[in-house]
């Protein structure tokens, strides 16, 4: 990923890719729609009393080859298709007293179907250690991983993969079984209308689940989830991310929340600037408030503050601008700010010709991080060679990098179609800042 205009960049480059799968596929909720009308009446109820119509041998012929077809492709398949089947049969007021379980199975088969989540493309990862660290030996770090992941219809939802990160820069992924299962929503009564609760199958690990998008607003993705975790003080932590929900018109800035990755709630941010995207909260409060860095305008970053979490009204002060020719179109967070003996540690992105994407950093006052003490003058990730092409060309892009010691893993997207890791030390990107 170095390029020869760029030779002094200290980012030591993996071989580990991860690439987009269509392979994957997760059970899924089919809607007709409950009250689209055709010539013979309601539609899904049609489809039910179609269902319903057939003999008992006739069903049973069906239901063989529905598990012939996709019983070896999904985790529980039988299971989910008669929870299917209850939503159903609640959503249509249906009898379904006189209905076999075999029966039940296969009407909750014809209301699902299969998702390539991550057919299309996978990107734009963030990092963050693992709520569980128990086993860990020496200065090893288990760590949490999230994944932008692209399928039908250009839908993004929220992916996971867990792994351990050693001394050294060393680290290594957890595998992935074969099955992935959608985690399962719920509203949440203490966030109102603004926020939805989705939780994980207890007996599926993080490394199988996927977050889709619940409500409307997000119906057209779930984008770029920068995740952090924060410290409440104490010892209090929660695990935070600022993402996108994009409804195929509109955009918003939402959170992210969850305190064991078993249960995540969605909820927007309100306030002028929950408006913008790109935003990367701090993960602990500087001078009693929230801080968050934002790219308001669409081309610089701005420095944020709040008082609530969920509420931000704060125009933002101007951190940074564009500088150098490789981010004179815009210049952006690449992920929540990283502490160190120095001060924050900020990832950025920049935007120069052709709309080429390339990796910056800076660094920021550690008490007042309005305060930029340097940034880089070049990049220290841009796209070469094969890795320019992909779902979009000339790309490499981060949300959120994890420190160790004074060792950094960098997960990084590569023209939105796989994604690589670099690392390096603190003191490796401060030799390059002026």
């Amino acid at each position: 990923m170095r390029t020869s205009d760029y030779p002094d960049s200290p980012l030591r480059i993996s071989d580990e890719r991860l690439y987009a799968d269509p392979s994957r596929v997760v059970l899924r909720p089919f809607h007709l729609g409950w009250q689209a009308r055709t010539a013979d009446g309601n539609r899904a109820l049609k489809l039910v009393e179609d269902i319903a119509g057939l003999t008992e041998d006739q069903a049973a012929i069906e239901y063989r080859r529905v598990q012939h077809d996709f019983a070896e492709r999904h985790w529980q398949t039988e299971t989910m298709f008669l929870e299917r089947y209850a939503e159903v049969e609640e959503v249509l007021d249906i009898d379904g007293s006189k209905f076999s379980e075999m029966r039940r199975k296969l009407i909750g088969s014809y209301f699902c179907h299969e998702y390539t989540y991550a057919a299309a493309a996978l990107m734009n990862p963030s990092i963050v250690p693992h709520p569980d660290q128990s086993g860990m030996s020496g200065d090893a770090c288990r760590f949490v991983m999230s994944l932008r992941a692209v399928g039908e219809g250009h839908i993004s939802s929220i992916a996971f993969r867990e792994g351990i990160l050693e001394p050294g820069g060393n680290f290594e992924l957890w595998p992935q079984s074969t099955f992935a299962t959608a985690a399962d929503s719920a509203v949440a009564e203490v966030a109102g209308d603004n926020a939805v609760t989705v939780y994980r199958h207890a007996d599926s690990s993080l490394s199988n689940t996927v977050i889709f998008p619940v409500t409307e607003q997000q119906a057209g993705g779930l984008e770029d989830l920068r995740l952090v975790r924060f410290d409440h003080g104490g010892g209090d932590y929660e695990w935070i991310g600022t993402y996108t929900a994009y409804s195929g018109r509109s955009i918003r800035s939402e959170l992210m929340r969850t305190r064991d990755f078993k249960s995540f709630t969605l909820e927007a941010i309100q306030g002028k600037a929950g408006r913008n995207k790109g935003m990367a909260l701090f993960p602990e409060k500087i001078g009693g408030q929230y801080v968050m860095v934002g790219r308001q305008d669409g081309k610089n970053l701005f420095l944020l503050r709040s008082d609530d979490l969920s509420c931000w009204d704060d125009e933002g002060e101007l951190l940074m601008g564009p500088k150098y020719p490789w981010e004179f179109i815009q210049i952006g967070n690449c992920g929540s700010p990283i502490l160190t003996d120095h001060g924050w540690l900020l990832f950025t992105h920049g935007v120069g010709a052709m709309r080429k994407y390339a990796l910056g950093c800076a660094l920021l006052d550690r008490e007042d991080p309005s305060k930029v003490l340097a940034r880089s003058k070049a990049p220290v990730l841009t796209a070469e060679d094969d890795d320019r092409s992909g779902y979009v060309p000339n790309v490499v892009y981060t949300c959120g990098a994890l420190k160790m010691g004074e060792d950094l893993l960098v997960p990084y997207g590569i023209s939105d179609s796989a994604v690589g890791f670099a690392t390096c030390t603190v003191e490796d990107l401060l030799q390059i800042m002026e």
